[in-house]
């Protein structure tokens, strides 16, 4: 169930503001201010043209366009494994997340069943990618308002997630880690993987509470987080915001609890993937201080998931071969069996393996920024007829406009970096 961060949890705010929203006379005279494209704060593919009435924001015209890469039209030139390439350049910042999203889609697309060894290693990454992405959103929301340390503690052990990605997949930042029904490859050495995982929960923990001990009680960095770029919760349900930026207003909505999907669904039996239990945290001031705590939260609620799993992680294969001819055969199999042999050249070399069904579907998972989903047409051929994404960071960035009207210039790096845009998801 969802749980609402409280007063008494220590968040209480007894910083009397300055209402930049209340109405004041125009003076007429306003100017044009080109707020990026540049580091810091608008991370050199966002630029703000910004109207304004001394330092006062009358209006804010968003501009994107300057990431363009052409994602959605490359996903009808790759077959159903080679687009997790693509996908996961979107949202840079956690793309193992994107490898999962895109997979789950096609699994359902072709009616795959995971096998629950797989079910247990996406679900403990997918939590990983969800704080290796707050990590850093919290950490430059700091950095963008002067406080520096904070975004040290944070960025220290997010470089360790990217040792665990390397581990599982040979490459650091861009996994490319699941494929159709199953994994690019098992577990290397579980028992090394299992102590690489709890000792990075360990260190985040650890820079988890220092920051927080550091940003939390802050008098400045309250006073330039409380009451700034507030959206209430029927505003939030209107621009179809979703992750902390909806929970932050109030939204209960999460998708591992609302569409169950992986170890989020209760249906452990004691012998498939074992059923994870957490909390969705929820606060109601839809302020850039309450997207700073939800996120400290959910990362809080993502180390408890990733424990109840790393002792738990099942036997078996990690790869559906026996369920679909969709699913590329382990390699025991294509060297000793012609099946194997045969489906692996049609998968691999031929690509005349990939009979999907003429049909569409949707898939979506909770990551770190909200819902991220893939619509997928196809046409029974060996790759997607379209592909369309649903970017949280597109749908959440609408909404920058409205958020820094009537603030102060001063107060878009907050905004802004409460709101933790991905350029790449905005230019696909």
């Amino acid at each position: 169930m969802p749980y609402t961060l409280r007063p008494d949890q220590g968040f209480d705010v007894d910083i009397e503001k300055t209402d930049y929203l209340k109405d004041r006379p125009d003076t007429g005279e306003r100017w044009i201010l080109n707020f990026g494209p540049q580091h810091p704060a608008t991370h050199t593919t966002l630029r703000l043209v910004l109207e304004l009435d001394g330092e006062r924001v009358a209006r804010c015209t968003p501009h994107i366009g300057y990431l363009h890469s052409g994602f959605e039209k490359l996903g009808e030139h790759l077959d159903y494994n080679q687009y997790v390439t693509i996908v996961s350049r979107m949202d840079y910042l956690s793309p193992i997340a994107n490898d999962i999203c895109w997979h789950h889609a096609v699994e359902t697309l072709f009616g795959i069943e995971l096998t629950p060894r797989c079910k247990v290693l996406r679900t403990i990454m997918a939590e990983l990618a969800r704080i290796q992405n707050h990590l850093l959103c919290v950490g430059a929301a700091g950095l963008d308002l002067g406080a520096i340390t904070a975004f040290l503690y944070l960025f220290n052990p997010r470089e360790k997630i990217y040792d665990i990605c390397d581990y599982i997949s040979g490459q650091r930042f861009h996994p490319d880690w699941t494929r159709v029904g199953g994994l690019m490859a098992d577990l290397l050495d579980e028992p090394t993987f299992i102590r690489l995982v709890k000792d990075t929960c360990d260190d985040i923990e650890k820079a988890i509470g220092e920051t927080e001990g550091l940003l939390t009680r802050n008098r400045i960095f309250m006073d330039r987080t409380c009451g700034i770029g507030v959206f209430t919760k029927q505003e939030a349900i209107a621009w179809s915001l979703t992750g902390p930026m909806a929970r932050a207003s109030g939204v209960e909505r999460d998708l591992r609890k609302d569409f169950p999907y992986l170890c989020y669904k209760d249906n452990w039996d004691g012998h498939g993937a074992p059923a994870v239990s957490f909390q969705v945290p929820v606060a109601t001031e839809g302020d850039a201080y309450a997207r700073y705590r939800v996120r400290c939260e959910e990362m809080k609620q993502s180390l408890s998931i990733i424990r109840q799993l790393i002792d738990h992680i099942p036997g078996g294969p990690v790869d559906a071969f026996a369920d679909s001819k969709m699913v590329k055969p382990p390699k025991k199999s294509v060297y000793g069996s012609i099946e194997g042999l045969i489906q692996h050249f049609e998968l691999i070399m031929s690509n005349r393996g990939w009979k999907a069904p003429i049909a569409e579907a949707y898939g979506a998972i909770e990551t770190a920024n909200g819902e991220l989903g893939y619509y997928i047409v196809a046409d029974g051929s060996a790759r997607p007829f379209r592909v369309r994404t649903r970017p949280p960071c597109f749908i959440n960035y609408q909404v920058m406009a409205k958020m820094t009207e009537g603030h102060m210039v001063s107060d878009i790096p907050a905004i802004l970096g409460s709101i933790n845009v991905v350029a790449a998801e905005l230019d696909r």
